[in-house]
């Protein structure tokens, strides 16, 4: 009989465009629930098909997700010349402004669009939409980024994108738990923080999280909102977790960190992990692709057991394969004929 596999509960990148020799001993070893592409990944459709056979083969689970972020805009990982461009949350927003109803189309057109791209070549979960309410002394990490300084309007859009994603075959990630678009610094550098009270944060920023919590996956953002722990950033603070995104959001899906190699977080990768799955993230997230901090990560994580496991079992039932039926050129020139070709390239 075949001993059960025991997976461990993080998600890790890869150093290149194929996997190294010590890279899929790590990966075998260590057994990572899944992996995530960066630029450094990505060449061609043929590579980018070729890399996720090799990093699912390492592991020997056919169903391990493999991430990227492909929000569209400054965020797009996979893009010309082999994959064309996609506009920012922001486009979807400028777009209901003067049309609502054509805004959500498109919005939904949009993910489906993306997801078709990513399904092809083996990719199965995307880190978008970004929910995050643009705020105007916000920091430009988030940006164009944001849908729109209206959670209304965030939520419409996000929940149509999220929606052509799971149709196109592809899990959605929302994203930044319980809302970054306030932070007035990059927290790829420092960590952010928000001196909003808990009634603004709830009433606006938490707004479209509550709104799509049945979504399966959601990513936490390194943030400090000092009204609630002045203390420690979301992604490693359980009263965030615990108070803000399990009961006052509502949210039971998996809840991915944030990259922990980013600086708005202390310790080496193994306390940044233990910390996060201490404090009720269910999958820590670390992308570099160095070996060091992949076995840190690893050894930092523990495993995948009791409600995380559970969530784990449930997002994954939620993708949809073979993909529902799609008429994709039709669905690109009316994209392009909304956008006026702008994105069309």
């Amino acid at each position: 009989m075949l001993r059960p596999v025991t997976v461990a509960a993080c998600i890790l990148g890869c150093s290149g465009l194929v996997l190294t020799t010590e890279e899929v001993a790590l990966f075998a070893d260590g057994q990572p629930w899944g992996f995530i592409l960066f630029g450094r990944n990505i060449a061609s459709p043929d590579q980018v098909r070729a890399l996720t056979a090799a990093l699912r083969e390492a592991v020997g689970r056919e169903d391990a997700p493999v991430l990227v972020d492909q929000e569209g805009g400054r965020v797009q990982r996979l893009g010309p010349p082999h994959w064309r461009r996609y506009p920012p949350g922001r486009a979807y927003g400028a777009l209901s402004r003067l049309d609502p109803e054509a805004a959500v189309e498109m919005a939904g057109l949009g993910g489906r669009l993306l997801a078709q791209d990513l399904a092809a070549v083996g990719i199965t979960v995307n880190c978008a939409p970004v929910l995050d309410v643009a705020n105007p002394e916000g920091h430009d990490a988030i940006g164009d980024r944001a849908i729109s300084d209206n959670a209304a309007d965030v939520t419409r859009l996000a929940r149509a994108l999220a929606e052509g994603l799971l149709a196109g075959g592809v899990l959605p990630v929302i994203k930044h738990m319980p809302g970054q678009g306030r932070a007035q610094s990059d927290s790829h550098h420092e960590a952010p923080v928000v001196k909003a009270d808990r009634a603004q944060l709830a009433a606006c920023d938490q707004a479209p999280f509550r709104a799509l919590a049945d979504l399966p996956m959601a990513m936490t953002g390194h943030v400090i909102f000092a009204d609630i722990d002045p203390a420690r950033p979301a992604t490693i603070s359980p009263t965030v977790i615990n108070d803000v995104i399990r009961t006052a959001i509502g949210f039971d899906g998996l809840l991915i960190t944030d990259d922990l190699s980013m600086a708005a977080l202390e310790g080496d990768p193994n306390e940044r992990a233990r910390a996060a799955r201490e404090a009720g993230c269910d999958v820590a997230l670390y992308g570099p692709g160095d070996m060091a901090g992949g076995k840190s990560v690893l050894a930092g994580a523990g495993t995948l057991t009791g409600p995380s496991a559970r969530r784990v079992r449930a997002a994954l039932a939620r993708r949809v394969a073979p993909p529902m039926p799609f008429d994709a050129a039709d669905a690109r020139a009316r994209f392009d004929a909304a956008f006026g070709g702008r994105w069309a390239a």
